[in-house]
């Protein structure tokens, strides 16, 4: 028996005219919910994605609402060009760049066994090199604007679990993990702070599209609370790091789920 769903809260402006840059924020996923709830908190957002439709989709949405407090950068992380063109972008319409959250990543279901090495390079480019690029971009940014910033990184808490044939996208977020707290120890000393969150199980379409019935049903009974998490819980909690109400947090690895001990 799952616990009821809670209702998503109202903002507070826990990022007023912070300006905030989002990866893979198409769709129906986290990165979608997190852009949504940065505007709700009083942010400038650009978003990002690949995937061009869908980001014009997700930027028409928001801007009905939002206006010029929303802006659209297609973005291939693993693109250095591209990356650099997503952070000048954002200057360029904003004036800075305060934080940035990393949400893009990229799955898939092998066993080492039979994994090639495509395969686990395409994982590892996009989730861990993919998350290094943004950081590195934005990082030299709020470095030049002298004031502080935070990054905001998405891992997942298959960096400290294993799952059957999921070694190329827990070693990626390991990674991440790992790179989260260097990257905080690099740049403590200009106010920057660096932080990532490891979600469990965040149930959206997209993710019900490519996984079976079967082991979702698996993976909910896992949490205490008998239920995935929805994106915006997750995102509630990006918010919060990337906020000033997570001052003294930096290198730190928040893990955003139910899950029994």
């Amino acid at each position: 028996m799952s616990a009821p769903k809670p209702t998503c809260p109202a903002g507070c402006a826990l990022l007023q005219d912070k300006v905030v840059v989002v990866t893979a924020a198409a769709g129906t996923g986290i990165g979608s919910a997190l852009a949504d709830r940065c505007l709700e908190e009083g942010a400038r957002v650009v978003v990002s994605d690949q995937h061009v439709r869908r980001l014009g989709e997700t930027h028409e949405r928001l801007a009905q609402r939002y206006g010029e407090r929303v802006r659209a950068v297609p973005c291939d992380v693993t693109d250095e060009p591209d990356v650099q063109r997503l952070v000048a972008t954002a200057v360029e319409h904003y004036g800075r760049v305060d934080v940035m959250m990393n949400n893009a990543g990229l799955g898939g279901t092998s066993t080492v066994v039979e994994m090639t090495d495509d395969q686990w390079a395409r994982v590892l480019d996009v989730t861990l090199t993919g998350t290094f690029r943004c950081t590195r971009a934005a990082l030299r940014q709020m470095i030049a604007q002298g004031d502080g910033g935070a990054v905001v990184n998405n891992a997942s808490v298959l960096g400290w679990r294993a799952q059957p044939g999921q070694a190329h996208y827990a070693a990626a977020k390991a990674g991440v993990m790992a790179f989260t707290r260097c990257a905080a120890l690099d740049v403590a000393a200009h106010g920057i702070r660096v932080n990532a969150v490891a979600p469990s199980l965040a149930m959206h379409p997209f993710l019900a599209k490519v996984t079976s019935e079967e082991l979702l049903s698996q993976l909910a009974a896992r949490e205490a609370f008998g239920r995935p998490a929805q994106p915006w819980e997750v995102a509630n909690v990006m918010v919060f790091l990337a906020s000033d109400y997570a001052s003294y947090l930096t290198g730190e690895v928040i893990s955003v789920s139910s899950q029994h001990a």
